[in-house]
């Protein structure tokens, strides 16, 4: 019931008639002052719709079952709600019954009651999204990844929070965090309303179809004349039904034999497929032991055919679940986000392969000089470059004075191995350019692939680079840490290694001398360490920032929301961000001088969709930015860079899960893509609409002539 003085609350959509006809008005009651119209069908009187809802006249030839329709928008049938342009009849004791007016120009109604002059109206008006063209409203931004994803991304970020907050002054910051979490203001409980708000927004994805079922029923509440068909319509419709006749016997045999057989053998060599591709992951995956590294988190390349083979195991299932959209209702919006996934995978697919052929034609054309640039850059900057500093570092680099011996010493070892490991490339040398043409022959199935293979090449070519960055930072490292322990010795103290202290001790004079000449010794020594720590940490640096732009590139072609932004481009309503409500400044002095009579305070606000905003669409760029920051660019990184310490590398799980976030966490089996793949949606039998009075079939109904 519709309280006096209240606030009736009413959602009536933009596309509705405008004209002085008079219509009924047709939605869902959710309360007594909440009002949803989902169509509005004019020069019908309410008692003839009221009649033809009881009996299921407007809701005749369903391409779905109804059910699943009002069930989604928290109803259970539709009803009369008001009338447009007409006075309330004379016998209606509904006090909740509306009557709208509106003069042909404006856009925004007036509402009054049968016999309450003092109730406030509020009209929310919305633009009907298009099912067919996958319009929706929501009030959660649209996800691009899966939900499996979200949480392992949660997850990691978490985990990686931890192993990087252990120090003190991060503990200090969460406990501080805690305690302000306990002075949060009270939240106050949602209201009816605003817990109806996710009904009311499925209400209005499908009032479309809804109100195109109803109008498409609609004629047959006016009166018709019937006449008899003359000669010439009648020919007509015997030579149409002769040739659909044909036509059915033709579909027939297509459908029954043709179209059988060509599914079965697509089907037989999809799984065939897969099976081969369950034994690559198989191999890819596996682990000498739980704690060991797989193939695929070793090498770029095989973390890249993993990601293919992950996504041609999944394309089957997604495209068996888009499939599933046509026996449904298109309002259901379940699906729309798995629609984006999928095309902008094959969208990104696509253009891997496509500037793949065209980096490969030019790789294959021109092999013989790709490979010779490849062997002077790695031979200059790799070999012969790195050698040439460790020389100008035995003989005082830049004037610093280093220790001589030891600079020499450094310098031949260094220079011994350098030499070795040119050989040893030299030996492969006449094979480079056979590698450039397989790179070139693999750039075919995609950009990616070389891409990783030259990842994974040079990974391979500056492995000496990583073996001296290792020694010079092992050596670093213990000196430092001999120096410190020797500078306690020379205050008197030492560390107390059960209690993490530095303690006082007493030394006797031989420990203390033989102390103070080692202190001095190392402490002379250990310049000539870090010009040569410096210098292999900087070469080891620059690779992994190659590496890491090579990965960039990687997660760009794997992963970059393509699809998405076209979409966002094309029409921003398939892409959900969430609502917003607009306040209409709108004067009904207009609409009031064509209804002199009184009329209630009435208020007009723009319901409005938010498109998904462009920081929302690069979400996970800036959590993958986030880690790598956390990991690379943390006082604790560069602690270990100034100690010696080794920086461990940020696993792989972390830095790939961006590429693996339009994938789910388990892989469908092949007997699931069988059972998936060879069932029918012709056995399965829709349930029947259970109207008041009786129950209304399924069946297709013939095409009218």
């Amino acid at each position: 019931m519709v309280t006096a003085n209240g606030l009736l609350r009413i959602f009536w959509p933009s596309d509705s008639p405008r004209s002085k006809a008079g219509g009924t008005i047709l939605g869902w009651r959710n309360s007594d002052l909440d009002i949803f119209v989902v169509s509005i069908l004019q020069d019908v009187e309410p008692r003839r719709v009221e009649n033809a809802l009881r009996v299921g006249t407007l809701v005749r030839g369903s391409p779905h079952p109804l059910g699943q329709l009002l069930q989604l928008c928290g109803r259970s049938t539709i009803q009369v709600l008001g009338s447009l342009n007409l006075d309330p009849p004379e016998d209606q004791s509904d006090p909740s019954w509306v009557s709208a007016y509106t003069n042909g120009t404006s856009l925004f109604p007036l509402f009054r009651g049968p016999g309450d002059r003092t109730l406030a109206v509020q009209v929310v008006i919305f633009d009907r999204p298009s099912p067919a063209r996958m319009q929706y409203l929501s009030l959660l931004p649209m996800s691009l990844a899966l939900g499996d994803k979200i949480l392992n991304y949660d997850s990691t970020l978490s985990e990686l929070g931890r192993e990087e907050d252990a120090g003190t002054e991060s503990v200090r910051k969460r406990q501080l965090i805690d305690k302000i979490g306990l002075h949060t203001v009270v939240k106050h409980s949602r209201t009816q309303k605003e817990l109806f708000l996710p009904t009311i927004l499925n209400q209005i994805n499908c009032s479309s179809e809804m109100a195109q079922l109803l109008a498409k029923n609609a004629p047959l509440l006016r009166t018709r004349e019937k006449r008899s068909l003359s000669v010439g319509e009648r020919v007509v419709e015997s030579a149409t039904t002769l040739w659909d006749y044909f036509f059915d016997i033709a579909w027939r045999f297509l459908t029954t034999w043709c179209y059988p057989l060509l599914t079965w053998s697509f089907v037989v060599g999809l799984v065939g497929h897969r099976i081969i591709a369950e034994i690559i992951l198989r191999v890819l995956e596996w682990r000498l032991h739980p704690d060991s590294l797989a193939l695929k988190d070793v090498l770029a390349t095989a973390q890249q055919v993993d990601i293919r083979l992950q996504q041609f195991c999944y394309w089957p299932i997604q495209y068996v679940t888009l499939r599933k959209r046509k026996d449904e209702w298109e309002s259901i919006t379940d699906r729309h986000p798995e629609y984006i996934r999928f095309y902008n995978s094959l969208w990104l697919v696509a253009n891997d392969v496509i500037i793949g052929i065209a980096i490969g034609s030019y790789i294959i054309d021109h092999a013989e000089w790709v490979a010779l640039q490849i062997n002077i850059i790695l031979s200059e900057w790799t070999v012969d470059g790195l050698r040439d500093m460790i020389v100008w570092l035995t003989d005082a680099p830049a004037g610093f004075k280093l220790n001589n011996e030891l600079a020499a010493f450094l310098g031949r070892l260094f220079v011994w191995v350098i030499d070795y490991w040119k050989e040893c490339v030299g030996s492969l040398r006449p094979y480079l350019p056979h590698v450039i043409y397989f790179i070139g022959f693999s750039s075919f199935a995609g950009a990616t692939m070389p891409i990783s293979l030259f990842s994974d090449l040079l990974s391979v070519l500056t492995v000496h680079i990583y073996c001296f960055y290792t020694a010079s930072a092992r050596i670093f490292h213990w000196q430092l840490t001999i120096i410190v322990s020797l500078f306690h010795l020379f205050r008197g103290k030492k560390h107390n290694v059960l209690r993490n202290r530095i303690d006082s001790c007493d030394y006797d004079l031989d420990q203390l001398l033989l102390g103070t000449i080692l202190f001095t010794l190392l402490s002379f020594l250990l310049p000539t360490i870090i010009a040569f720590y410096l210098t292999f940490t900087s070469a080891r640096m620059s690779i992994v920032f190659l590496k890491a732009i090579l990965d960039t590139l990687l997660a760009c072609l794997n992963h970059f929301p393509l699809f998405a932004l076209m979409l966002r481009v094309k029409d921003s309503r398939r892409l959900p961000g969430g609502i917003c409500f607009e306040l209409q400044d709108t004067p009904p002095a207009m609409l009031r001088s064509v209804h002199p009579q009184g009329f209630p305070p009435c208020s007009y606000v723009l319901l409005k969709s938010v498109p998904l905003s462009l920081r929302a669409m690069f979400d996970q760029y800036f959590q993958l930015g986030y880690r790598l920051r956390k990991h690379y660019f943390s006082p604790s990184v560069v602690y270990c860079l100034s100690t010696g310490q080794f920086v461990p590398p940020l696993r792989r799980k972390s830095l790939y899960s961006l590429q693996y976030s339009m994938l789910p966490a388990r892989r469908a089996s092949i007997k699931e893509l069988w059972r998936r793949l060879t069932e029918t949606s012709s056995t399965a039998v829709r349930d029947p609409i259970t109207v008041p009075n009786g129950t209304l079939s399924h069946r297709r109904q013939p095409r009218k002539i």
